[in-house]
């Protein structure tokens, strides 16, 4: 026994004990300028100007955008949307996801690098932190030295703003769903509901999880968008790339070196690209699914190479193909706009403007009609035959209307008893309906019958709903 245990083989312990996930190394990126910085920042202003100022709007005495999930009504500007109104939600998410696949087609992750809000609101963090903490290496000189009353006073600091942003950010967020301002007065006076507390804490921990603490682990780990994103790039999609016939081989060097007489490419080897990278991969390797299109390592080596007198574009948008054959830019744009864009194109501008046609020709009014159970048919007097229906008239402008019923379908088919009936702007009314066929005009059975709702101060605001009489 003891001379078999000698044979087996033993492995090291440091191999059975590898982790299965890599730790992370924490990451701070540079600061850069140039035309791509400026348009996320032009991008995260704008973004956020629409989130946080559209609340506060206000639309015909009412906040201009608000979801009343209690009442069951969605207001947008003039808008007043009903749950029968579900298809124009579907419709907007179609347009949304024919978007991505355009723009990723064109030129890749453009959402993922200028208006993901894990992306905007990580710039944001960012911004804080170096105006709080300093540049990158003071960040990194601080987080490596000891544990200071000062460093401990520059962290509390931040993570204050950070969280006040945060709980901003899910108040923002829930005033979408319960008037801005009534929710600013309950929060005044301490007085949240449990569900607007629930969510304005919830909203504002994932906001200072994500883009304060696990920033590019989100892009990396959690967003699904990383991992199939290359079944939407094809070799003419334009992305983030390096020019390694230009560049290589890389080497430092001072600016008066003449780069071909030694040898060497244009890349420096500065590491510029890496540093400012929020997810720190070394885009010379090639397109990496963690990289989210931000283009600010082209920012950083444009500015190298104005420093070093270099011709820009080392690293620049570019494709696969163009990078391979050397294609100029008019050559590389002419393939961008391929057939497969032309008929993203063409899809979504017409889901776009049938929706919006769709839109602009809606009828501000809807009817359900139910027929009343308890008394399906029945005679009345000089053996009249009467149902009883009750429609649910909702009507969906802002303004109270008046509205005519009728019916038809039978020759003697009227409506007994009251026909007129006013409707409260934005808000549905159940009425009951009598609807009465002289004796002898209409066979026993079913019998196919369609009312007409109308309202009085304007007749384009109508519509026509199918319904049966009974018949006994």
């Amino acid at each position: 026994m003891t001379d078999t245990l000698k044979n087996v083989e033993v492995f090291p312990r440091a191999a059975a004990e590898e982790p299965l996930y890599e730790v992370r190394q924490k990451i701070y990126p540079r600061a850069v300028s140039g035309a791509f910085a400026r348009w996320r920042l032009a991008l995260v202003i704008a973004t956020q100007l629409v989130f946080y100022g559209t609340p506060w709007l206000e639309w015909n005495g009412r906040q201009a955008v608000l979801f009343d999930l209690g009442a069951r009504k969605f207001y947008v500007f003039g808008l007043v949307l009903w749950p029968q109104d579900f298809i124009y939600l579907t419709l907007l998410l179609v347009i949304a996801a024919l978007s991505l696949f355009l723009f990723t087609a064109v030129a890749g992750r453009l959402w993922c690098g200028y208006a993901c809000p894990q992306t905007v609101y990580t710039e944001i963090f960012l911004w804080i932190e170096r105006r709080i903490e300093g540049d990158r290496s003071r960040r990194m000189r601080r987080d490596a030295g000891p544990l200071t009353l000062g460093k401990t006073g520059v962290k509390a600091s931040k993570h204050a703003i950070w969280i006040a942003l945060s709980l901003w950010t899910g108040f923002t967020f829930v005033a979408y769903f319960t008037p801005a301002r009534e929710l600013a007065g309950e929060a005044a006076g301490l007085a949240l509901g449990p569900w607007e507390g629930f969510w304005i804490l919830f909203y504002g921990f994932a906001t200072y999880g994500n883009a304060g603490w696990m920033r590019e682990q989100v892009c990396k780990y959690m967003c699904p968008y990383a991992r199939f994103q290359s079944a939407m790039f094809d070799s003419d999609t334009l992305v983030i790339g390096y020019d390694p016939a230009r560049g290589e081989p890389r080497g430092g060097r001072s600016r008066s070196v003449d780069p071909q007489a030694k040898g060497l490419g244009d890349c420096v080897d500065c590491g510029i690209c890496v540093q400012v990278c929020p997810t720190g991969i070394d885009i010379r390797k090639g397109l990496q699914y963690e990289c989210i299109g931000c283009a600010a390592c082209i920012d950083g080596c444009d500015q190298v190479m104005d420093k070093m007198g270099y011709r820009r574009g080392l690293i620049r948008y570019s494709t696969e193909n163009a990078l391979k054959n050397r294609w100029g830019f008019a050559a590389t744009l002419k393939r961008v706009l391929r057939p497969r864009v032309a008929v993203y194109t063409a899809i979504l501008w017409t889901l776009i403007l049938g929706t919006g046609g769709a839109l602009a020709l809606r009828v501000p009014l809807k009817v359900d009609v139910i027929r009343d159970r308890g008394s399906l048919s029945r005679e009345v007097e000089e053996g009249a035959v009467e149902n009883v229906y009750r429609l649910q008239i909702m009507n969906a402008a802002e303004s109270p209307r008046v509205f005519h019923i009728g019916a038809s379908g039978l020759p003697t088919l009227k409506v007994a008893g009251e026909s007129f009936f006013a409707v409260e702007g934005a808000s549905t009314r159940m009425v009951p309906v009598r609807l009465r066929v002289a004796a002898g005009d209409a066979r026993p059975g079913s019998h196919r019958i369609e009312f007409e709702v109308g309202a009085v101060d304007k007749p384009g605001v109508s519509v026509r709903e199918r319904s049966v009489f009974l018949v006994r």
